[in-house]
């Protein structure tokens, strides 16, 4: 049994199956094979996958970040980013980094990040003078951050297969997501400056405060939801639905960007993105429900337990395996499957379980501009067309800091927790 569950999605991934249909099949084979138990299990496991709260979060999360990625709530955030760190070195790509920051607060989504910022950045910086790859590469290293500033679809699903909080999970993530963006900030300034490219007008004082007030109402969504969350006023499930109404009334009110028949357009591809996500979910459950009562992560944490292996040896050895993963398979899969596997061990060695979620999320987001699968990296070509050798060539010294703040994540639990234990 563990060696089908283990090799079998191996054959099936290698053969292009999607990873829904991966973890299906084989729950399917080892429930009609070797196992005793009747196979109505198989729905019972699926819908009882689902019966949690807060997996509600996510279709909201989703629909509010279609409506603030259509309704270009993004344009007076990237105008606002511009007058911050107008007329500095590298002030073209520092705004493109600092616009997905932000925007990655509002929706939580990665490809929506890139594709929004990228829409409004990738031009100016081109015809400033940086070359494709890089111009690339920051977008679709950038849009990673999404994954881990909170509100994170990530941490919500890594909630739901931990028993985690949500709402501590979402504290946590604050300074790694700002961590990464600072070093991701220095890299940026010092690739300008040994260039010699000053883009950008200067900063000015008007322009300043006419692009605050513009972008006032963008600001006021991450304050309306995590405000609420950590003011104790809602969950975050409703947090979710009221980031939904926010949105709606921003964009369509207020920006009047978005009318009823976009809204409902948003809506259908949020449905159509849920579904996904839910689908991974549900066969996830089945399968790692089958690991467990197949021993194998019991098994695991004994293996484990009987090397003797010091916390960071075990936190490097499994930073090292995530690695890997984020390569092959998307962030949501990922943390569905292996956190049940995981989190046991790393709980086992007196890591704390919301540490260990931050460092999976940050793990699993920079597969997303990872090669050769990186999600990031197909949005980024397919909507600019950048040769991926020069894509690839830009990407390095992104993958190579963000092992850097991971390591430092992974090492400095205060860094995810102080947030959290100041409370």
């Amino acid at each position: 049994m563990a060696w089908v569950m283990a090799l079998m999605p191996v054959a099936l991934l290698a053969l292009g199956f999607p990873f829904f249909i991966v973890l299906l099949a084989t729950s399917v084979v080892v429930l009609l094979a070797f196992s005793d138990v009747p196979a109505t299990v198989l729905q019972q496991v699926m819908l009882g996958t689902m019966d949690q709260s807060v997996l509600l979060a996510v279709p909201f999360f989703i629909f509010a970040g279609e409506l603030m990625a259509r309704g270009n709530i993004t344009a007076p955030l990237v105008r606002w980013v511009l007058s911050v760190v107008g007329g500095r070195k590298g002030c073209l790509p520092l705004t493109a980094l600092g616009s997905a920051t932000i925007f990655g607060a509002l929706s939580g989504s990665t490809t929506a990040s890139v594709a929004t910022i990228g829409m409004l950045t990738y031009k100016p910086m081109i015809d400033a003078g940086y070359n494709r790859g890089f111009a690339a590469a920051l977008l679709a290293s950038a849009g990673a951050i999404a994954n881990i500033i909170p509100p994170s679809i990530a941490m919500i699903l890594y909630s739901a297969a931990s028993h985690t909080s949500v709402v501590a999970l979402f504290a946590a993530g604050v300074i790694p997501g700002i961590l990464v963006a600072l070093i991701f900030g220095a890299y940026v300034y010092s690739y300008a400056a040994t260039r010699g490219l000053r883009d950008g007008s200067p900063f000015t004082l008007s322009e300043f405060l006419t692009a605050t007030r513009q972008a006032g109402w963008a600001f006021g969504a991450p304050i309306v939801i995590l405000g609420g969350i950590y003011g104790g006023i809602i969950t975050p499930t409703e947090a979710a639905g009221v980031a939904c109404m926010y949105a709606a009334a921003v964009t369509m009110v207020v920006y009047r960007n978005i009318d009823l028949r976009e809204l409902f357009a948003c809506a259908g591809r949020a449905m159509f993105l849920t579904a996904q996500i839910f689908s991974i979910v549900a066969v996830a459950g089945v399968y790692s429900w089958l690991l467990t009562i197949g021993g194998a992560a019991q098994a695991a944490t004994d293996f484990i337990g009987s090397l003797a292996m010091p916390p960071w040896l075990l936190l490097l050895a499994i930073n090292i395996l995530l690695l890997i993963t984020g390569c092959f398979v998307d962030t949501a899969s990922a943390i569905l499957v292996l956190t049940p596997l995981l989190a046991p061990i790393a709980v086992a060695h007196g890591i704390d379980p919301v540490h260990f979620g931050i460092i999976m999320v940050v793990n699993l987001s920079i597969g997303t501009f990872t090669p050769p699968f990186g999600l990031d990296i197909f949005t980024v070509q397919a909507i600019f067309k950048t040769p991926l050798n020069e894509l690839y060539k830009g990407l390095v010294p992104f993958i190579t800091l963000s092992i850097v703040a991971l390591m430092l994540i992974t090492y400095i639990p205060a860094l995810s927790l102080w947030v959290l234990r100041s409370f």
